[in-house]
């Protein structure tokens, strides 16, 4: 795991919670798309993160792809179809 404090590196990165259902939904979905294009993708607990949990509390869960917070909240799925398909 990269330091606490830096958001996630290279690939798709869910930030999440215990206990969060809106966690669970964007889980369902991650899972869906990178699952249709062959992707690979990684949950971060906050738990396991402390300081990324800190820095974005209100908005969680969080997207990361390439490092580059993308959503937050409610996961868009056609959004991230299109941000991770080729071209």
């Amino acid at each position: 795991m990269e330091e606490e404090d830096e958001v996630p590196g290279p690939g798709v990165t869910l930030l999440t919670r215990a206990e969060c259902h809106l966690c669970e939904d964007a889980r369902l979905v991650v899972e869906r798309v990178t699952t249709d294009l062959g992707l690979g993708w990684r949950e971060v607990s906050v738990a396991e993160a402390p300081e990324l949990g800190r820095r974005f509390a209100e908005e969680l869960p969080v997207l990361f792809i390439d490092g580059v917070q993308r959503d937050f909240w409610s996961i868009d799925e056609a959004r991230l179809r299109r941000l991770l398909s080729p071209g």
